[in-house]
């Protein structure tokens, strides 16, 4: 496996001795490319001090100030959590996780998202993966530090890497899945056509209309000719509108 093929994105990472600790762990199994997205303290003496010679994977560290930053380029998301979800998110164990992540690094970059060490990911920072990782645990103690999570995927990315049947899942030559930016595009495109159609939400609540398509979109693991084919849909029905003396968006 090319290490460059897979991030490690730790979303607003509280405390430096941890981001250390996810580069030493990360360099144990051959992975170089870290990412961090707002985190409280970087550069710190203590993230040195837990890294432990993985030096240089600190040093190449990039920071960002969103998500969608981070994920810049990427394909196929997948997230970590260990707190119950709704039905609408694809969940894999770790070990199909690292098998599905690093077939799909052969065809574009590929991202496993963290969360910070007391919270975990929200839904909006959930929204750009494609399906989630449970790592199983004891039932009495299901907790793990970020470390230890961080540890455990990336063990299974190395053994994943060492199997015979890594394709992609949509095949060789197919074309990379759309990333972050373009996803979301796509959904802000949606969202605007849907204003102007005064096509909304008629549930109680009226709120959960653009969160449901994001997730089955999400599911359906877009490449970027099928998020093209849609924004065509979506601009030929402005256009269809603009002609027939609708308003302009």
């Amino acid at each position: 496996m090319d290490p460059a093929d897979i991030r490690i994105v730790l979303v607003a990472p509280q405390h430096p001795g941890n981001i250390g600790a996810v580069a030493r762990a990360m360099k144990n199994m051959g992975l170089t490319r870290l990412t961090l997205v707002n985190p409280r303290q970087f550069p710190h003496p203590e993230a040195l001090a837990r890294a432990s010679g993985a030096d240089d994977v600190l040093a190449a560290a990039r920071v960002t100030t969103s998500v969608t930053e981070a994920l810049a380029g990427c394909g196929f998301v997948a997230a970590t959590t260990s707190r119950p979800r709704d039905q609408y998110f694809r969940v894999l164990d770790v070990r199909d996780a690292a098998l599905r992540l690093v077939g799909e690094s052969r065809r574009a970059p590929a991202a496993v998202l963290f969360g910070a060490e007391r919270t975990g990911l929200t839904n909006e920072e959930l929204e750009a993966a494609h399906v989630l990782i449970r790592i199983p645990t004891s039932g009495e103690y299901p907790s793990l530090n970020l470390g230890m999570a961080v540890q455990l995927v990336t063990y299974e990315l190395l053994r994943a890497s060492a199997g015979e049947d890594l394709r992609p899942a949509s095949g060789p030559g197919a074309a990379p899945l759309a990333d972050a930016t373009e996803m979301q595009r796509l959904y802000a495109h949606l969202a605007q056509v849907l204003e102007e159609i005064d096509f909304r939400d008629r549930t109680a609540s009226g709120t959960h209309l653009m969160e449901r398509i994001r997730r089955f979109l999400q599911r359906a693991e877009l490449d970027r000719n099928e998020v093209n084919i849609l924004r065509g849909i979506l601009t030929a029905v402005q256009s269809r509108r603009r002609a027939a003396g609708g308003p302009r968006p």
